[in-house]
């Protein structure tokens, strides 16, 4: 658990660009532009940028009137509890009474009772046995009922049978905001029918750079489609501000996700930094908040990124100062997934920093929580936290759940349409998901007019995404990146073939499922379905936007020779370079990931039974595609004359656009791995800074000759040039990181399969008394680590040796070498003096570590 939650600590490092340990804050924090303005009870200037705005909830004064009575009837071990939220997976019933817990989440992949296949009464009562504890009185403290929130983020996706809309990329396609609040209305039906009262969606992401794994969690690149949608969601899901049934009845409380600028960051990086002006940040990536805001949302959740250099986690100016002052958010902002950790002088089990900037609930996933718990009780009743905060975040939290009906509402077992198996992948559901499927696809070539095709062909369907639901559904489909799943793990949903079959088979047609696109008897017409496999965040980062489907393309020109015309359905979470795949289509049409309800492509592409068009295309872009694989941002007023596709693109069967030859010419450089790659050679060579994370979790940049930190100091040193060398003192007074990272990723698998090795000379002057990691890093759970304790113990004292480890086991054991952001770091807890020079990457190199 200690490796894992360094790792973790290394990779928010690399994602903030090392910036987050420097002491200067922001430029946003101390500027008083003309103009600005000091929210009240804050001593900071507000930039006029932003603008002011009010809840669409109005505060209700008999709602504070309960909330002071609440509050002075609480202790603060009852307050720190409320502002802890645990997972099913780490923590019981009884831990949620005896710690007064006031929140629980499932995360991705995680089930009541570790099953799977849970049903809907299995959800209902374990939500029951957290209730029932959180209501229990017989320590004499008050009865706080306890909220569960769900990543429900394209339908209620954790649970099997749910319906499963379109990922937002998609939707946003569809340019139907008002199809969002049915959406967010059939969504919330599934999710209440299982206990569980909040949901982390939508997310408001405005992405700049399609590189980023979450990309199809946004619904454009432009911020004013994103501010039309997000406000249509909340309400779809909460119910509209000032309703009978604003947070009853069907409805969930909403979360706006994730505050601010996720999709902003450099060079596309998950967790990574948004290095842009407060203009940009507001113009760019604060839009949805607004609608979101206006529309009530409850809950915001910060995000794991950082504004030039500061963790979101710990942005007191941007929680408190904007979010809650000049934009009148007045329910309380949640955490993601232990991301205090990353604050600067925070811990996964400490981060009071967090707390005084204004997060009003930690998400503290693993078992670890109680510690936090423990600390965070601490800093309260020292004053590390003030009483007024500790209030305001309790007083925050306790408004969301009165308002919603929490206190009242009695156990999930007794709350209307609780274990209502009829609203799970309900028939009304599926009507909205598949409408939203039609309206959603773009077709980008439909040469000769081969589409819409007639129903009664003999019809030939392939390729590995054609009868795939799993890979239809894409990431955070029942598990956490969508992998793992088979069709029989979505009942009642159509696959695009099952889709196309019912269809054809209706109308006197065949219609023949061959993956391999491999037939008995010559097809009318081959349809085609390939594309991305899930993923989600961290996991989904790419270093370029090449699709690297060489198969999916030697099928297509296979049938191509035959004289057999194809019709390419591609599914994607994101714009990717398939110029080669859309000249060996005659028909081209993204389908993104469409969900549990395939059937919705079927009844776009193939006519009606009187041979007219049935549905058409409607679908247009909100991201521009690339005219090469490079990772060039292409977005609107931004390198626009590279797209292939500008955002908007969109044939519909009124076109008559006949689409020449399209270059395949990807442009990317591709490295023969045969020159050495120097990380660092007398200094740190672009695109790499050294940088130290020291024993108490700060981080910083080392430009310094020496510089000294809580448990590690660093020198510059002589062996053959001036300062040409690095050494490195640890103290064994805690864990310590030192190390070359860069905020941009370099492609390092070339050197696979050449006897590529990372390769640096060390001088060790006083042996390890731990054990030392050596690590290369290409982001959140993206690394690995090979031990190099016995190495440096035996080393000869004072005496220079070359060291090379073996590539290839590093690239085993879990780091992906195209995507690179620290070549080289070096931790321990332990005491060690070593001295490093000349750290570089070569091939043809015998290796003197490998794994195994």
């Amino acid at each position: 658990m200690k490796k894992r939650i360094l790792l973790g600590i290394i990779s928010g490092l690399i994602a903030g660009g090392g910036l987050a340990g420097c002491t200067e804050q922001n430029g946003a924090q101390k500027m008083t532009a003309e103009g600005s303005s000091k929210t009240a009870g804050s001593n900071a200037e507000v930039s006029a940028h932003w603008p002011q705005l009010a809840s669409g909830i109005a505060k209700d004064p008999a709602v504070e009137a309960r909330i002071d009575a609440l509050l002075a009837k609480m202790s603060t071990e009852e307050k720190v509890g409320q502002m802890i939220q645990v997972e099913i997976r780490s923590a019981t019933p009884e831990d949620v009474k005896q710690y007064h817990i006031g929140s629980i989440l499932n995360g991705g992949g995680a089930f009541p009772y570790d099953n799977k296949h849970a049903s809907v009464a299995d959800w209902v009562a374990l939500a029951d046995e957290y209730y029932n504890a959180s209501m229990d009185t017989s320590d004499g403290g008050v009865a706080i009922p306890m909220i569960w929130g769900t990543d429900a983020v394209h339908g209620h996706n954790n649970v099997i049978g749910a319906t499963l809309f379109p990922h937002n990329i998609a939707l946003g396609a569809a340019h139907n905001p008002a199809l969002l609040g049915k959406i967010g209305a059939a969504t919330a039906a599934e999710v209440k029918a299982t206990g569980i009262d909040w949901v982390f969606a939508p997310t408001l992401a405005v992405v700049r750079d399609d590189r980023w794994g979450r990309t199809y969690e946004s619904y454009s690149e432009d911020p004013d489609l994103v501010r039309a949608y997000g406000g249509e969601m909340v309400e779809g899901m909460q119910g509209a501000a000032g309703s009978e049934d604003l947070l009853q009845g069907k409805h969930v409380i909403a979360t706006a996700k994730h505050y601010l600028a996720d999709g902003g960051t450099l060079n596309g990086i998950d967790r990574g930094d948004a290095m842009i002006s407060e203009e940009e940040l507001v113009r760019l990536h604060a839009q949805g908040y607004f609608s979101a805001i206006e529309s009530g949302v409850q809950t915001v959740m910060a995000s794991f990124s950082s504004w030039n250099g500061e963790k979101m986690h710990g942005h007191k100016y941007l929680m408190t100062d904007v979010l809650k002052g000049r934009l009148g958010f007045d329910g309380f902002i949640v955490g993601d997934w232990a991301g205090h950790q990353f604050v600067n002088g925070c811990s996964n089990v400490s981060c009071p920093q967090s707390v005084n900037a204004g997060l009003d609930m930690f998400m503290a996933p693993d078992p670890s929580w109680k510690e936090l718990y423990k600390n965070t009780l601490a800093q309260a009743k020292n004053g590390e936290i003030s009483a007024a905060r500790l209030d305001d975040a309790v007083r925050r939290i306790l408004r969301v759940k009165i308002r919603a009906g929490l206190f009242e509402a009695g156990a999930p077992s007794a709350r209307a349409f609780a274990a209502d198996e009829s609203l799970i992948g309900a028939p009304e559901h599926r009507a909205i998901a598949r409408q939203a499927v039609r309206e959603s696809l773009v077709l980008l070539k439909n040469n000769d007019q081969l589409l819409p095709l007639a129903r009664n062909q003999r019809v030939l369907v392939a390729g590995d995404g054609a009868d795939n639901i799993g890979k239809q559904a894409g990431g955070w489909s029942i598990t956490w990146q969508g992998t793992g799943n088979q069709n029989s793990d979505f009942p009642g949903a159509t696959s695009v073939y099952g889709g196309i079959a019912n269809i054809v088979q209706a109308a006197g047609g065949t219609a023949e499922l061959s993956v391999d696109g491999s037939f008995e008897q010559k097809p009318d017409v081959a349809i085609v379905v390939f594309g991305e496999d899930p993923y989600a965040e961290m996991q989904g980062d790419i270093s370029n936007l090449q699709y690297k489907g060489a198969g999916d393309l030697a099928l297509l020109n296979n049938l191509r020779e035959q004289g057999i015309p194809v019709v390419s359905l591609f599914i994607t979470g994101r714009p990717l370079w398939v110029n080669p795949h859309i000249n060996a289509s005659d028909a081209f049409a993204v389908i993104w990931q469409p969900g549990t309800e395939g059937a919705g492509v079927a009844d776009v592409i193939f006519r009606n039974a009187d041979g007219e068009v049935n549905h058409d295309f409607k679908g247009k872009l909100t991201f521009s595609w690339p005219n090469d694989a490079q990772p060039t941002v292409r977005n609107p007023g931004e390198n626009e004359a590279l797209a292939q596709f500008n955002f908007g693109y969109g044939l519909n069967y009124g076109s008559s656009v006949q689409l020449a030859a399209l270059s395949e010419q990807s442009g990317l450089k591709i490295s023969d791995g045969k020159q050495a790659l120097a990380v660092f050679n007398g200094r740190a060579l672009d695109p790499w800074s050294f940088q130290v994370m020291d024993a108490t979790n700060n981080l910083s940049v080392i430009s310094s000759s020496v510089a000294k930190l809580a448990g590690i100091s660093v020198q510059s040193v002589d062996r053959n040039v001036q300062e040409d060398s690095r050494r490195l003192q640890w103290n064994g007074e805690g864990n310590a990181m030192a190390g070359f990272f860069a905020n941009s990723r370099t492609d390092l698998s070339s050197y696979l399969g050449k006897q590529g090795a990372l390769v640096f000379d060390v001088k060790v002057d006083a042996a390890p008394s731990d054990a030392v990691s050596l690590g290369m890093n290409c982001g959140m759970d993206c690394g690995a680590e090979q031990s190099i304790t016995e190495l440096l113990k035996g080393a000869a004292p004072g005496e220079w040796k070359t060291v090379a480890v073996d590539l290839q086991c590093l690239a085993d054991a879990g780091a992906k070498l195209d995507m690179v952001l620290s070549p080289f770091y070096v931790r321990t807890a332990g005491a060690l003096d070593m001295t490093v020079h000349n750290i570089h990457i070569a091939s043809k190199t015998v290796a003197d570590i490998h794994c195994g």
